[in-house]
Formats: structure tokens, sequence, C-alpha cells
């Protein structure tokens, strides 16, 4: 009994068990400090223009930097709201944006439903073609995009810089990946019930789809609300302008350009993505986890 005991009290720990049955492995020191350095590269940028967009034009522009701001001022700010039409332009950028962003979550949701649980043919070549849009650079169909659009007497108008926009490849190949993984049965028991194709769309498929569309959709909106050569092209007067293309054009003066102002201008740019995505985050890294799994 007392050698029992013994054996008992000598024998070592064991690990907590896991949920998968395994055993907990302990990261390493050196994983986190290189996630605490790749962290540390990707704020830095972010709270210098924060701190920078609360300093004097005079300031901003000394030799040596300074990190922390020796006078604080709101100037640039103040002159960001009241002495630009920033209603007009932040309007503009979300209507663009907002509309971008519903077009593909729907568009890009039907082809994808498509692409991955209809039969028809032509079905294979058809999504070769989208991956295959997916390695051609945007400025190659820049021009004959802005000539169409031109044609159809769509420039200067915000219907001109939402409607190219609408649906993408990429949308469409990130819909088709995850609708893949749903389960069959689910279909053909909507089918069975007599469900049509769009009411099982809309009632089976879409619901399920809640990662994968705020995954698009904030990947979307993040890329139409900072989107600045498209609308600089199509928009000809100032009441078009979206909030990237009228930072750039009034923070440019005569003789220098006013950093200040276009540093105050990238935290308001910044604010509404940043919202976005920290509510919506849960959401996303289960669509990005989950996109590749059949």
């Amino acid at each position: 009994m007392s050698t029992l005991t013994a054996e008992k009290q000598a024998a070592p720990p064991k690990a907590p068990a896991s949920r998968d049955g395994g055993e907990w492995r302990r990261t390493p020191g050196w994983l986190y400090a290189v996630l605490f350095v790749g962290l540390f590269l990707v704020v830095i940028p972010f709270v210098w223009m924060l701190l920078s967009s609360l300093k004097p034009e005079a300031e901003v522009r000394s030799v040596p930097p300074t990190w922390w701001p020796e006078t604080i001022t709101l100037d640039n700010y103040e002159t960001l709201f009241t002495k630009l039409d920033f209603p007009t332009y932040f309007m503009n950028s979300a209507i663009v944006a907002l509309a971008v962003t519903a077009g593909n979550m729907v568009f890009c949701s039907m082809l994808g439903y498509a692409l991955a649980k209809l039969d028809f043919p032509g079905k294979k070549a058809l999504f070769a073609i989208v991956l295959g849009t997916l390695m051609i650079p945007g400025v190659v169909t820049f021009v004959p995009l802005f000539v169409l659009t031109t044609n159809i007497g769509l420039s200067n108008s915000l219907i001109g810089m939402i409607l190219p926009f609408l649906a993408g490849p990429f949308g469409v190949f990130l819909m088709r990946q995850f609708i893949q993984s749903l389960p069959d049965e689910l279909i053909q028991a909507a089918r069975i019930d007599g469900a049509g194709e769009l009411r099982i769309f809309f009632s089976v498929i879409l619901p399920l789809c809640g990662p994968a569309l705020a995954t698009l959709g904030i990947l979307t909106f993040l890329t139409s609300w900072n989107n600045f050569l498209w609308p600089l092209v199509v928009a000809q007067t100032e009441d078009k302008y979206t909030l990237p293309v009228a930072l750039a054009l009034y923070s440019v003066g005569q003789n220098a350009t006013q950093y200040g102002l276009l540093l105050a201008g990238s935290v308001v740019v910044v604010l509404p993505v940043l919202a976005i995505f920290l509510v919506l985050q849960r959401h996303i890294m289960q669509g990005i986890a989950m996109t590749g799994i059949k």
C-alpha cells in the first residue's frame, strides 16, 4: 500500500486534456515576440497619424519630427468640417460604398450559389472565367470601362461610380467556396417542399452565409470607401466628389501639401471602416476560416 502511494506521489502530473482529446501545448515565447513586433509595425502608423493630426502644420513639417504634439490643436479638424463641404463628400462616399457592398453581397452570393449547387451547361467554363478575371489587373479594364460608362451617359454621377462594381470575381469565388460547404440535404428538402430556386436561395442559403457575407461586406466596403482613381475620373464636379478625392485635391495648396489637413481627413476616413470591423470581426474571422472547407 505504501509502495503504491509513493509511486503516485512520484509520478509527474499529466497535462490537461484539450477539447479534441489531445494535450494543451504551451505557445512558445518567441511566437508572442514575433506577433508583438508585427502588431507594433501595423499599429504605429495609425497612432502617428492620429497624433500628427493634432499638431500645427509647422510642427508636422519639423525636422526631426516630434512624436507627441508639443501644441495640441484642432485647427485641422475645424478646417475639414467648416471650410470644406465635408457632409456632401462624406455622404457621397457612404452612398457609393454601401451600394457597392450591398450589390456584391447579393449578386456574388447568387452567382456563388449557382456555381456551387446548380448543374447547368458551361458551369466549369464559367468558373474558370471567374478565376481568370482574378488575374487581370484592374488598370487593364480601366479605360474601356470609362469609355463604356461615358457612352451610356453615367459619367459625373454616383450611379457611374456604383454600377461597374456591383459584382466582382473575388466575391463570387468567396461565396462559391463557402456555399459549397453547405449540406445538399437542406436544398433537397426545400425542393421536396416545393420551394423554387429563389426561395431556396433567400430562405435557406443566404441565412447560413452570415460569416462569408460579413467577410465579403467588410472587404468590399473597405475597397469602395478608399477607392480614389475611379471616382477621380468619373466625378467632374465638386458635388460628386467622394471623401478621398476631396481630401487629395483640397489638401494640396498652391506651394505645398497641407499634411495636417490630410492626416485629419485620413483619421475621419479610417474611423467608419474600423468601427465596422470591430463590430463584425467575429463573423469575419469565422468566414475566412470556413471559406476553404468543402
